[in-house]
């Protein structure tokens, strides 16, 4: 019994020994994939650390393209305003037959105050300059005139020469049968005009009186007509009041 007891107790022993021994030892395979982790995680630190030492010499890169581009255009900016402008073609010569009409237009203005219209028809009709259109176009808009100063020559030359009331004046300017000069030309006559519309209407009664043989009542009536001289109602009864002094 004892030779049996003792090998089992060596055995025992042995086991034990081998266990204790296992146990102080760390596995291989555990410590190669901790081994391999430590390593990624170090491989994967350096390549963010490269990236962010890197990131700020991209921006400078871009930065300088950009700079660049700027510096681009601005140049172009210059280069544009800095190149000289070919000087503008001659206008064509204007054409002989305009230059006369513009003459003849001139000559008119000169003696009489014409209007715009009026001036255009004495150039073209046949009785008058016949000039074509384009070259009467051609005077009446470069002559140098004031409608407004002519309108108001016209309205003193009737006051003067005629003794007609303010309306009178008025549709004789305006009358296409007359001087033909704009409304708004006619109203600046009318304004502007020193004239004595009492001392016209009695010169018109006297006139009346001596070339026709009227009645003072037949001259009243011819001055304040509508279709007659227009005067107001007080102009024509001082003309009657005082046409016998």
């Amino acid at each position: 019994m004892k030779k049996k007891v003792l090998p089992i107790i060596i055995g025992v022993i042995v086991i034990a020994a081998v266990l204790s021994n296992m146990k102080g030892k760390p596995k291989t395979g555990d410590a190669a994939v901790r081994s391999d982790t430590s390593i990624i995680v170090r491989n994967e630190t350096k390549k963010d650390q490269n990236k962010t030492t890197t990131a700020p010499a991209e921006q400078a890169d871009t930065t300088e393209e950009m700079t660049a581009t700027e510096a681009a255009t601005e140049t172009a900016k210059t280069v544009e305003t800095t190149i000289p402008t070919e000087p503008e073609e001659e206008t064509e010569k204007v054409p002989a037959e305009y230059l006369v009409a513009l003459a003849s237009a001139e000559s008119y203005l000169e003696f009489m105050p014409m209007s715009k219209a009026a001036l255009y028809d004495q150039l073209t009709s046949e009785y008058g300059e016949a000039f074509d259109a384009d070259a009467a176009k051609y005077a009446v808009d470069h002559v140098d005139a004031n409608w407004k100063k002519n309108a108001l020559k016209a309205a003193e030359q009737y006051s003067e020469t005629m003794h007609m009331s303010k309306k009178g004046i008025y549709d004789q300017l305006i009358s296409e049968y007359g001087e033909k000069f704009t409304k708004k030309q006619a109203q600046y006559a009318i304004d502007n005009i020193e004239a004595d519309w009492k001392k016209n209407a009695l010169e018109s009664a006297k006139s009346y009186r001596d070339n026709m043989n009227m009645s003072k009542s037949a001259i009243y009536s011819q001055l304040v007509s509508e279709y007659g001289e227009q005067f107001t109602e007080e102009e024509a009864q001082y003309a009657i009041d005082h046409l016998d002094d």
